[in-house]
C-alpha cells in the first residue's frame, strides 16, 4: 500500500511545485481571468497562463508533506484526500493506461520536481517563509483550480503556467524533452491530464472538463 502512495506522491509533488502555488495567492479559488490568458497554446495542449505565481501555496503543500527537508507528497497527499481514494487512484490510473506507462508518468513527475526545483533556484526564486493557510481537502482544491483554463477544461500545462512562471515551465520542459525523451514527457502531461480531472470530479468539481489529451 505504501508502495502505491509513493508512486502517487510524486504525481503530486509536482502538480504541488510547478502549479496551485502560483494560482491561489492572487485569485483564491476562481478560475484565472481570460485576461491573464497568454496567446498561443502549450506544448502539450492548452492555454498559456501568463499571470503571477503564489509561492505561498506551494509552501503549503511543502508543509504537508513534511517540510522542505524531508518532504514526500505520499504523506501530503494522504492529508488532502485520504489513503483510500489515494490507493483507488492508483489502481485506476494502472489499470488504464498500463504499467509501463504509469511507470513512464512517475519516473517523468520526479524528473519534473527536482529540475524545477533546480531550475528555480538557479532563477532565485525561494518559497515564502509564511506558508498560505490552506490543508486537507482545501489545499487539494486548490491544486485543482489552479489547473482549470477559462473554458473549464484541465490542464498539466496550464496548471504548470501557474507555478513559478510560463518561462520556467518551459525550461524544465525543454530539459526532459533533452535528457529523457519527448515522448516520456507527452505521456506524463497526458496521464496528469487524466489524475486531475479524477480529483477534481471527486472532489465536486463537476464542472471541470477532461483535456484532449488523456
Amino acid at each position: 500500500m505504501y508502495k502505491h502512495l509513493y508512486k502517487l506522491a510524486v504525481l503530486g509533488a509536482a502538480i504541488a511545485l510547478f502549479s496551485g502555488a502560483a494560482f491561489a495567492q492572487n485569485h483564491g479559488s476562481d478560475p484565472a481571468p481570460a485576461s491573464q490568458a497568454g496567446s498561443g497554446s502549450n506544448m502539450f495542449g492548452g492555454p498559456i497562463y501568463s499571470g503571477a505565481p503564489a509561492l505561498n501555496v506551494t509552501a503549503a503543500l511543502v508543509k504537508a508533506g513534511g517540510g522542505a527537508e524531508n518532504f514526500e507528497f505520499s504523506t501530503a497527499l494522504v492529508s488532502m484526500l485520504g489513503e483510500k481514494t489515494v490507493n483507488a487512484e492508483v489502481a485506476k490510473l494502472t489499470k488504464q493506461y498500463g504499467k509501463d506507462e504509469v511507470n513512464t508518468f512517475l519516473t517523468g513527475m520526479t524528473y519534473a520536481v527536482k529540475d524545477g526545483l533546480k531550475r528555480a533556484t538557479e532563477a532565485g526564486v525561494k518559497l515564502p517563509a509564511a506558508p498560505a493557510d490552506l490543508h486537507g481537502v482545501a489545499l487539494a482544491r486548490t491544486l485543482v483550480t489552479a489547473g482549470t483554463a477559462p473554458d473549464g477544461m484541465w490542464w498539466s500545462g496550464y496548471l504548470f503556467d501557474h507555478a513559478l512562471s510560463h518561462d520556467l515551465h518551459n525550461q524544465v520542459m525543454e530539459d526532459i524533452n533533452s535528457n529523457v525523451s519527448t515522448q516520456a514527457d507527452l505521456t506524463t502531461h497526458k496521464i496528469l491530464n487524466q489524475a486531475m480531472f479524477d480529483v477534481a470530479h471527486a472532489l465536486g468539481h463537476k464542472h471541470v472538463k477532461l483535456a484532449t489529451l488523456h
